[in-house]
């Protein structure tokens, strides 16, 4: 495990153990673990991490995470794809990429949520406005990526 994985780790513990309102009160939950980092640093981290503010009910927000730990193998934010499977109507691939075909003007959202849900077998997207192009990473082959999609988006 790299440092920069352990400080994520430590940040999700912080996270999910501690009512924690800014970055500043995180990097000093950091430091208090032993972990150094700049604000730019804990940014990058939280974005990784899919860490997200919410709002209390008593009022002010707090960090959380997004449900799920990765625990079962799944990536951090590959559950949220099944959210939106509804738009998907299509997922196929050819030699070099994989294409979801969606209702007009889904296509940003379906490829946003892809990107936030940073797959390993994913290098990137491309949406139009009914169509998202999805390039693998790697060596991975499109027909393997387009299965994995498939299954994430419920469709």
């Amino acid at each position: 495990m790299t440092a920069a994985e352990r400080r994520r780790d430590a940040v999700a513990r912080i996270i999910r153990s501690s009512r924690i309102a800014t970055q500043e009160e995180l990097l000093e939950a950091l430091a208090g673990a032993g972990f150094r980092a700049t604000q730019a640093t804990l940014s990058r981290d939280l974005a990784r991490l899919g860490a997200r503010r919410v709002s209390r009910p008593e009022g002010g927000t707090i960090y959380e995470l997004a449900d799920g730990d990765g625990a079962d193998g799944t990536p951090r934010g590959a559950a949220d794809l099944a959210a939106f499977g509804g738009l998907v109507t299509a997922v196929s691939a050819n030699a070099s990429m994989v294409v979801i075909r969606t209702p007009p003007g889904s296509a940003p959202a379906i490829a946003r949520a892809i990107d936030l849900a940073q797959l390993p077998e994913v290098l990137g997207t491309l949406a139009g406005d009914d169509t998202v192009f999805v390039a693998p990473a790697g060596e991975l082959r499109p027909r393997h990526l387009a299965t994995l999609l498939s299954g994430l988006l419920g469709s």
